[in-house]
């Protein structure tokens, strides 16, 4: 089978960063470009992170485009609590030696939707707004699927109630999910329960391996002071796996709405998971995932490098 073409879009952000390594690493799919938004940090920041990255992963060729540097109507937040003052924290990368491309995230996406000759998948791993900007402003190129990394059907990790990429741009959520393109939200109800753990960092070999034992020296602190988690879950690179091996996520047809009006529970996404509406399913929400499935294939994969 040929490999599944795919962009994504994202906020470089540590698990950003190792789904970009993923996704380079794996013949399954063909990594046509990646788009950065506001997020993990500021506009700025998070496309130099993902030129950075492709640079060392030795991918330079793979083209950048910035995007959105707010969300729709919401102030701009940072989690730089979690990703650093650079949104890498951690290992020593050079600077970006390329820019990126001319064109405005949401014209590149179009562009590369509109000239692929294949069915297309959108592997959103940051706030949506780039995507909401999409579907509005070319409303003729579609993404055959999105996979995005984002909500949760009980938890939350900026909030109470919100996922933080759902959270910082609610808005944008709300119109992704009313797109009636074919939705996958692999969310903290999946991605909280597969822990990169010291082991499998043990396991990691390579320039590029050291580069993502680095990283996670430094996210791991996070998760094990705020949840006491033996180790880090990989966001973002679970959107990818999913994309690579869809048996790693089990999912289930629902109806997901998304609160963009309550103080408490801003950017919480409403799942019916026990059909409890009359509203149509329009996402696949992942439930559960084979964990030592997926950290076995991250460690493969990474390890891949030369």
């Amino acid at each position: 089978m040929s490999p599944t073409p795919i962009l994504i879009d994202c906020d470089p952000g540590h698990d950003d960063a190792i789904a970009l390594l993923l996704a380079l690493a794996s013949p399954e799919v063909e990594l046509l470009g990646v788009t950065s938004v506001a997020g993990n940090q500021t506009l700025d920041k998070t496309t130099a992170n993902a030129i950075r990255v492709l640079e060392f992963a030795g991918h330079p060729d793979v083209p950048v485009a910035a995007g959105a540097d707010r969300p729709l109507v919401r102030e701009q937040f940072v989690a730089a609590y979690v990703h650093g003052e650079t949104g890498l924290d951690g290992p020593d990368l050079p600077p970006p030696q390329k820019q990126p491309v001319a064109q405005h995230a949401v014209d590149f996406l179009a562009e590369k939707i509109r000239a692929s000759e294949r069915p297309l998948t959108l592997i959103p791993t940051g706030p949506l707004t780039n995507v909401a900007l999409l579907l509005a402003l070319h409303p003729d190129a579609r993404p055959e699927r999105i996979v995005l990394m984002g909500g949760a059907i009980a938890e939350g990790n900026v909030t109470p109630a919100a996922e933080f990429n759902i959270w910082c741009d609610p808005e944008a959520a709300a119109r992704v999910f009313a797109s009636d393109i074919d939705v996958t939200m692999i969310g903290l109800d999946v991605t909280h329960k597969a822990l990169f753990t010291q082991a499998h960092i043990g396991r990691l070999t390579g320039r590029v391996g050291e580069m993502v034992t680095e990283l996670l020296r430094f996210y791991d602190t996070f998760h094990r002071t705020v949840y006491n988690f033996d180790g880090s879950p990989i966001h973002d690179a679970l959107a990818v796996a999913h994309v690579l091996n869809p048996d790693l996520v089990d999912t289930l047809e629902r109806n997901v709405e998304i609160d963009t009006e309550s103080e408490l529970c801003r950017g919480r996404t409403v799942v019916d998971l026990w059909q409890r509406t009359d509203r149509e399913p329009n996402a696949h929400v992942g439930v559960e995932v084979d964990s030592d499935g997926f950290l076995e294939l991250l460690v493969e994969r990474i390890n891949s490098f030369e």
